[in-house]
């Protein structure tokens, strides 16, 4: 087994790695990987907290994006039967809040299945949602596509705490996944977020015929950002059938633990979020994810368009592990 020294790395946090270091860690051997990741974990996140976030998909389908993995896509609608839902409206928006605030999350995540934000009454509920979400106490996050310098601090004068714009792999494979838009454009997205004082949350998806040089590379990418992502989700992709990669075998759970724990020696002071495809892993696989590095789950029945683990489950899982909700 190879010596591994983290004295250094405890108190140094970088914005300049390259791929092929990212690449190395990814590929060591996992005792090895987990234990590293395990000691900068508990450098930056002492106490044993697990973050619950709650997410609702307030408007579903009809997005002009292609993206391959994704059954909201107007582009997949017809072979995936998934229907389209207008806008939900605000009471019932906070209404789901509550719900996911008594059940224990702290923060509320809400997805719009939009390109880009177009300005108008859409735009302005999602305004109040969020006002709303803020006024409950909790964390508030959206995705709604892209957004403009002037949507950007709109939403932050609305008291927005994270939005959500995942790269979702590296941008040589990129347009493997996606067509209709670039990852110039994501990134500016992000630069557009920051620069309003949004907290930035971002992660991808592995598990869409990436090779370990993209998960490294998108690992790169977020992690050589200054300053780092508030947040990054770490997905599996489910598939999903009438979508282009519905028919891909999901994968290998210890692919995720991998994931996470080089997202945390890299990424030491962001929230690391086992996110999409956890109810398709054993309780087992789940320990080992928080073990690596991971410090916020997804929580409830349902992420989206996908299935999740029962909220249940999850309090029994953290209360196992040893932690305890933030």
């Amino acid at each position: 087994m190879n010596e591994i020294s983290v004295d250094s790395e405890l108190n140094e946090l970088r914005s300049n790695w390259t791929a092929s270091e990212i690449e190395g860690i990814l590929s060591s051997p996992l005792i090895d990987l987990i234990y590293r990741a395990q000691t900068i974990h508990r450098k930056y996140h002492p106490g044993g907290k697990v973050q619950l976030s709650s997410l609702l998909s307030i408007k579903t389908g009809g997005c002009k994006e292609d993206c391959k993995y994704c059954s909201q896509s107007a582009f997949h609608a017809k072979k995936t039967g998934l229907k389209f839902e207008p806008l939900m409206d605000v009471d019932l928006v906070l209404e789901k809040a509550r719900e996911a605030k008594d059940a224990g999350a702290s923060r509320f995540c809400m997805g719009a299945a939009w390109r880009e934000i177009k300005e108008g009454k859409d735009f302005d509920a999602v305004l109040d949602m969020i006002r709303g979400v803020k006024k409950l106490e909790m964390d508030a996050c959206v995705t709604l596509g892209m957004v403009n310098s002037d949507q950007a601090a709109r939403l932050a004068d609305a008291g927005l705490d994270y939005y959500n714009h995942n790269l979702d792999t590296s941008p040589e494979f990129y347009s493997e996944v996606i067509t209709t838009r670039s990852y110039e454009d994501r990134l500016d997205t992000l630069s557009e977020v920051r620069e309003a004082g949004i907290s930035v949350c971002s992660g991808g998806i592995v598990g869409m015929g990436e090779s370990l040089h993209d998960r490294a590379r998108m690992l790169q990418i977020l992690a050589n950002m200054s300053p780092h992502p508030q947040s990054v989700p770490i997905n599996a992709l489910v598939p999903i059938e009438g979508t282009p990669l519905g028919h891909l075998e999901p994968v290998d759970p210890m692919e995720i633990v991998r994931m996470i724990a080089t997202a945390r020696i890299v990424l030491p002071t962001s929230d690391v979020r086992l996110s999409a495809g956890r109810h398709n892993m054993s309780r087992e696989v789940q320990m080992f994810c928080l073990m690596a590095g991971a410090n916020s789950i997804f929580y409830g029945e349902r992420l989206l368009t996908t299935g999740n683990t029962q909220t249940n489950a999850d309090m029994q899982l953290i209360t196992d592990a040893g932690l305890s909700v933030e």
